[in-house]
């Protein structure tokens, strides 16, 4: 990327499963502010683990499977007008997503564009493996491993763009290095400017979630008010030389962009305020000042840097048996007391041979309650329209698929009324978190021949 006074970096997805028709408008706007980079942010811990299931089945998948909605209004004006695109999205299968956007550019008619392929984010070697062994010890005896994954940085985003790529395409880097990359290439930042990184960093955290910053998960009616959910607008950040920048919205959209949803967001998963841990840096908000610049448009300022740590984050995903979910509807005159009844009758049924889960939907259904003390305590009320959920895990499928069947019974073993019923058997995953020493896993680019 050329060297330029500011870096303006739109987002157009918050993760996979996100709106793709919101794409359009930042690119326009991209365009026509003259922006130079648009992330897509794709990936999460399960996400990344359901992908790799995917690339087991066929080699030819395993990245984003909404890849072709989102690239198809972005490919011609980013090309044409020099937007680099970044991502996540080839989430287990980096080299087939580069594939297929080699392979949507000629279906698009389009010149082919340079597309850089990240590696180094999959442990597999026997030393990789080893070592997490020592972390975690016992924890991992007889686990059925499904990915092993670290979170690799923003300095082979930075070497990719300077070699001139049109779109990087990663596997599991941090959330916030996708943009911090296009960041280090725009401006040449050392990969030890702690302060810049800091700031670039937290401009990715801004941008990482999508429409969470300009008015969605911030949203409350009659206490945070916020016009056009409809059609809430993707955010677009403008970074400055020394880290400090802004961040706004695609024109012509719905949803707000003011100093609460700002500090929402910068505090959105951040342990430590003084001590936000990424793979690039340790970026510092303890002091920063947020400021109302215009309408929709936010200043971020005296955001911190620090050193980054000897060691990278790793997720360790694995086969967790069967997820058992069923549901039936009880209304009317003792409704909630009905549900109760049904649900002392599963227990009882079931209770002795696998741990469950009850849950009053309309009632009590939200809170941590996984023991059941809660709903025990809670004084039966007049509710009367309740749907009670049974869940259940374990690793022996017969066992949960009977849950499902003694829910399904309730239609005629009663209590009365009983209706609706739908039940869900899936595979369940679960997960280890790990650190592992930089050296051990070693991050590398190339470009798709």
């Amino acid at each position: 990327m050329n060297r330029k006074a500011s870096l303006a970096i739109g987002c157009a997805t918050g993760f996979s499963g996100d709106r793709t028709d919101g794409v359009g408008p930042v690119v326009d706007t991209l365009v026509r502010q003259g922006g130079q980079a648009l992330i897509f942010e794709t990936l999460a811990e399960r996400t990344l683990a359901l992908s790799q299931l995917a690339k087991n089945q066929n080699p030819e998948l395993g990245y984003e499977p909404l890849l072709d909605d989102l690239l198809r209004p972005a490919l011609a004006p980013c090309l044409r007008h020099g937007i680099r695109i970044v991502s996540n999205f080839g989430a287990a299968n980096p080299p087939a997503a580069g594939r297929r956007i080699v392979a949507l550019a000629r279906e698009m008619g389009l010149p082919a564009p340079r597309v850089a392929v990240l590696s180094g984010d999959q442990l597999d070697s026997p030393e990789q493996l080893d070592y997490l062994r020592t972390q975690l010890g016992p924890q991992m005896d007889g686990l059925e491993i499904v990915s092993v994954n670290a979170y690799q940085g923003a300095s082979e985003i930075s070497q990719a763009l300077t070699e001139d790529a049109d779109i990087v395409v990663a596997g599991r880097v941090a959330d916030p290095s996708l943009a911090l990359g296009c960041a280090m290439a725009h401006f040449g930042w050392r990969e030890d400017d702690w302060q810049a990184l800091g700031g670039g960093t937290m401009a990715g955290h801004i941008l990482e979630c999508g429409t969470q910053v300009t008015g969605g998960y911030f949203a409350v009616p009659g206490l945070k008010d916020v016009s056009g959910m409809d059609r809430l607008g993707f955010p677009i950040a403008c970074i400055d030389e020394d880290g400090g920048f802004s961040v706004g919205k695609a024109d012509d959209t719905g949803g707000l962009v003011d100093t609460r949803t700002v500090k929402e967001q910068l505090l959105y998963e951040v342990h430590d305020p003084a001590a936000y841990l990424t793979p690039d840096v340790v970026a510092d908000i303890s002091r920063a000042r947020v400021v109302q610049e215009a309408p929709d448009r936010v200043r971020v300022l005296d955001v911190c840097g620090h050193a980054r740590t000897g060691t990278l984050k790793v997720n360790l995903c694995f086969k967790g048996g069967w997820l058992a979910e069923a549901e039936i509807s009880y209304a009317g005159v003792q409704a909630e007391a009905r549900a109760r009844l049904a649900a002392d009758v599963i227990q009882r049924r079931l209770g002795g041979q696998i741990k469950l889960r009850f849950d009053l939907i309309g009632v009590l259904s939200i809170l941590a309650d996984d023991d059941g003390a809660m709903l025990a305590s809670h004084t039966v009320g007049n509710a009367r329209d309740v749907r009670l959920r049974v869940a259940a895990a374990h690793h022996d499928r017969q066992l949960a698929e009977r849950v499902l069947r003694e829910v399904t019974a309730l239609y005629t073993c009663g209590p009365a009324g009983g209706g609706g019923v739908r039940t869900s058997l899936r595979p369940r995953l679960g997960s280890l978190s790990a650190l592992i020493p930089r050296d051990l896993a070693p991050a590398s680019w190339r470009f798709m021949e």
